[in-house]
């Protein structure tokens, strides 16, 4: 097995949606501890920001591309590689004014690729990534899920669905800075959630 473990915290390693993915990815691990970690952590490793140069060279013939157009498509594959070898992926997923991090917008804006990791046909678009369980590691300051002010559930769903990636869970830690028992409480009920998935995975 292979896990891809993607965090897109802005405090890299310290933030706390990157703090439970560690934590989770652990609990798997422990039970399949042969299990390959592939760790992508936007924060140290910036994925640029998508601009029209960057854009036109997925759009560019091949053999067509220019020397920094090679390069672009070159390090998108880099990433698509590492999603289509990872049998789990765990995303660490902060709340950044109501919405997902810059920093994993364009980690997507990367990986979301016509004829690469999902294709259009007369019956509409097709995810590629099929066949992956994703767990979503949600960290939040306020109380959001199941409210329209929670943008982001919806939006990660529909991405990973769109690329094929229809298995996915969601675990939420909120009210993370309400107080200090709120913090304490979100945390342990996430955990209890890892330790159920951990459970269903060597049942099934």
């Amino acid at each position: 097995m292979t896990i891809l473990q993607i965090n897109s915290s802005l405090y890299s390693g310290n933030g706390q949606s990157s703090r439970l993915a560690d934590e989770l990815v652990a609990a798997l691990r422990a039970r399949t501890p042969d299990a390959e970690l592939v760790v992508r952590d936007l924060a140290r490793e910036p994925v640029p920001h998508l601009d029209e140069k960057r854009f036109q060279a997925f759009l560019e013939k091949p053999e067509k591309r220019n020397d920094f157009q090679k390069s672009v498509v070159a390090y998108s594959d880099a990433l698509i590689d590492e999603l289509r070898r990872a049998d789990v992926i765990v995303l660490g997923l902060p709340m950044y004014n109501f919405g997902v991090s810059s920093q994993l917008k364009s980690w997507i804006d990367h990986i979301a690729r016509a004829g690469e990791t999902f294709t259009y046909s007369e019956k509409g678009p097709a995810g590629l990534l099929t066949g992956k369980k994703a767990y979503v590691v949600a960290a939040r300051g306020g109380l959001y899920a199941g409210s329209p002010a929670d943008t982001q559930t919806a939006y990660v769903r529909l991405l990973l669905g769109f690329l094929g990636i229809t298995d996915v869970e969601f675990v939420y830690a909120e009210g993370l800075a309400i107080s200090a028992e709120s913090r304490e409480k979100a945390l342990a009920s996430a955990r209890a959630k890892f330790d159920n998935f951990v459970s269903e995975r060597i049942a099934g």
